[in-house]
């Protein structure tokens, strides 16, 4: 029995090595720090669907990208979530979670998807209801609990 043990241990490691290295090869070492640069800087919401209905109260506030770090800031200045943020560019849709530390919503985790070219970047997320499950796809229909943002990179 502890024989069959280590040989399934074995094949579980080189599976998941074999599978870790097709990944890396086929997107490259430097793609997750690729994608995590593309979204460097500031973002400033142009168009925002909350549960199916315009959001208009969250249009032009900035979502803004330091390394790791987010800060979300009203169209006023100021700073109302601020947290961490982790990517996975190879997830289908790309996903995106939103840490909080600072703001209304410290402790909390939006979990969403993502898509971006060079001066869009769409974000739908479950800030409206954490209870809802991570979005699948760009839609906020009413009972969704998403929230979908369209930022435009916000000029210098």
């Amino acid at each position: 029995m502890r024989r069959d043990f280590k040989k399934l241990n074995r094949r579980s490691f080189l599976l998941v090595s074999l599978r870790l290295a097709i990944a890396v090869a086929a997107f490259g070492l430097t793609g997750f720090a690729g994608a995590a640069d593309s979204l460097q800087g500031t973002w400033v919401a142009t168009k925002v669907l909350s549960e199916g209905k315009p959001a208009e109260n969250l249009v032009g506030h900035r979502l803004t990208f330091d390394g790791a770090n987010f800060q979300i800031q009203s169209s006023g200045g100021q700073i109302i979530f601020a947290g961490t943020t982790s990517i996975d560019p190879a997830a289908n849709p790309a996903s995106i979670d939103f840490v909080n530390v600072e703001g209304g919503a410290a402790g909390a985790t939006w979990q969403g998807i993502y898509a971006f070219d060079e001066d869009t970047l769409s974000i739908c997320d479950n800030s409206a209801n954490l209870d809802a499950d991570r979005p699948a796809a760009f839609d906020t229909a009413s009972g969704s609990g998403h929230v979908l943002f369209i930022f435009e990179r916000a000029k210098p």
